[in-house]
């Protein structure tokens, strides 16, 4: 399984900068005049080069809104989103051996019972110049000796504003697995003590390649109170995960009303 040695080693050298840096700003004041004035130039070409770097960065993001507006979706959607981790940067970059309900970013989590914990999850830049986010999660998993692991991502309340039993929750996404693995996608409601869920299975997903599904949510299928929504959230759960990795290049959620015959 790809591990990408090199990726962790330079990421690890960012880090080691950054805490340099930091360690010099404080010590500052204890310097020679000589060592300040290098280091200052030193600073400005870094400084050049970070806002060159953020600015493209922030140019790519806005295509992506552009792309995100520009989407064919069906007639009545009045509701669209993309999580924030597939725009842009988010701390942390990505976490090792998580906990259960580990979070990354302010939208996604994992959740498992692996003891080992023998997994990575992280933020990627996508690679493509046609994929439409310019960021995308990676989930690597080696030894897994849990019954259950899934990426779970929390809808905005704006969701939930008007939502109906007449709504159809609509699911884009991109996946590249580096093996044959079961995805199913979980649309959880809670409103009051319960929590309707409603499950699809993502067929025909093929190792190895980029892998674009399309899945509806019919909610007419639930009994959720519309008068008492409070939560939504999307689950991505994977089955038999060990020694395996899933990239998510795209992840697009919107919703429309059913058509009235």
């Amino acid at each position: 399984m790809a591990v990408r040695p090199g990726r962790w080693l330079d990421r690890k050298s960012r880090e080691r900068a950054m805490r340099q840096w930091a360690e010099m700003a404080e010590s500052v004041e204890f310097m020679a005049h000589g060592r300040i004035r290098g280091l200052a130039d030193e600073a400005h070409a870094l400084r050049a080069s970070l806002n060159r770097f953020l600015m493209r960065g922030d140019r790519k993001a806005s295509i992506s809104r552009v792309a995100l507006d520009a989407l064919d979706l069906p007639g009545g959607t009045d509701w669209r989103w993309r999580p924030g981790f597939m725009a842009g940067h988010i701390t942390p970059r990505g976490v090792a051996v998580p906990e259960p309900g580990t979070r990354l970013g302010d939208r996604a989590a994992v959740w498992h019972d692996c003891n080992e914990r023998a997994m990575i999850l992280e933020q990627v830049q996508n690679p493509r110049a046609t994929d439409l986010s310019p960021f995308g999660m990676r989930l690597e998993v080696f030894g897994f000796t849990g019954s259950f692991l899934s990426i779970s991502i929390d809808l905005p309340t704006e969701a939930l504003e008007g939502l109906t039993r007449n709504h159809i929750l609509r699911l884009e996404t991109t996946l590249v697995l580096e093996r044959p693995l079961n995805v199913y996608a979980r649309l959880n409601i809670g409103h009051g003590p319960n929590t309707d869920e409603v499950l699809q299975h993502l067929h025909g997903l093929e190792a190895g390649l980029q892998s674009q599904r399309v899945i509806e949510f019919d909610l007419a299928y639930t009994e959720m109170n519309e008068k008492r929504l409070e939560k939504i959230w999307l689950d991505l759960i994977f089955e038999s995960p060990g020694m395996s990795a899933v990239e998510i290049r795209e992840l697009f959620l919107s919703r429309h009303l059913r058509a009235d015959f």
